[in-house]
């Protein structure tokens, strides 16, 4: 009777907290992340071109592409640290804050590379798109402004037509919401249907992690192409 009292106590105080599971964290956070990496971003790009540095960077043996991968990696990698740390300290925090802290970490321990896998993705994705838009920006804000707004129209706009349309319809554009691309893949990951468009997931997985990896290689071509030829 006491173990039993105690489980139900466990159930109401987990419930009080409402805290979310590694797949929600990353449907709450995915908007903070890329304001965060629109606003960063956009620093490690556009003041060398704009003030004329990046010219000498290349006066060095170093190719412009070779410095464009270097400032994604740079953006890639505190983009990666921003989203892990959160997911980190809500698997301690469910960690000891079980009455048996052992059996959870054994049956929970496949969120760890769950959880990392999809943060990856989410950080690729925003730093990718952020390189895309301040390789063509003069101004950081330029940049800045230019991502905020895709986020916000494309997630409005879509959202509210796949309401409108038939599923068959809905399901494609679905895929236009900037926000969703990378969450898509994070809800494969985690083998749930929490964060995107609702009528995305009437789709193949395979169909949503191949239109990630289409806008993150194109994003990617496109700003290698951009540098390419400043080093022309």
């Amino acid at each position: 009777l006491l173990a039993g009292a105690v489980d139900r106590i466990d159930e109401d105080i987990s419930d009080a907290a409402d805290l979310p599971t590694h797949a929600d964290l990353y449907g709450v956070s995915g908007i903070v992340l890329f304001l965060f990496a629109a606003v960063v971003g956009p620093e490690l790009f556009c003041p060398d071109r704009r003030n004329g540095t990046i010219n000498l960077y290349l006066v060095r043996p170093l190719r412009a592409t070779d410095y464009a991968f270097a400032r994604w990696a740079a953006l890639t990698t505190v983009m990666l640290v921003v989203a892990w740390i959160p997911q980190l300290v809500l698997f301690l925090g469910l960690v000891f804050g079980d009455t048996k802290p052992g059996a959870y970490l054994s049956d929970h321990w496949a969120d760890i590379p769950r959880f990392l896998a999809a943060g990856a993705v989410i950080a690729v994705f925003v730093s990718t798109m952020t390189a895309v838009a301040a390789a063509y920006a003069r101004r950081r804000a330029h940049a800045a402004a230019f991502l905020v707004g895709v986020l916000v129209i494309s997630l409005a706009v879509i959202d509210g037509v796949t309401d409108s349309v038939d599923d068959g319809a809905g399901r494609w554009l679905a895929l236009l919401s900037v926000r969703d691309i990378p969450l898509y893949v994070n809800d494969v990951i985690f083998g749930e249907e929490t964060s995107g468009i609702a009528e995305a997931y009437e789709l193949p997985n395979a169909i949503l992690v191949g239109w990630f990896l289409l806008v993150v290689i194109a994003g990617g071509l496109t700003v290698l192409n951009r540098y390419r030829r400043l080093s022309l």
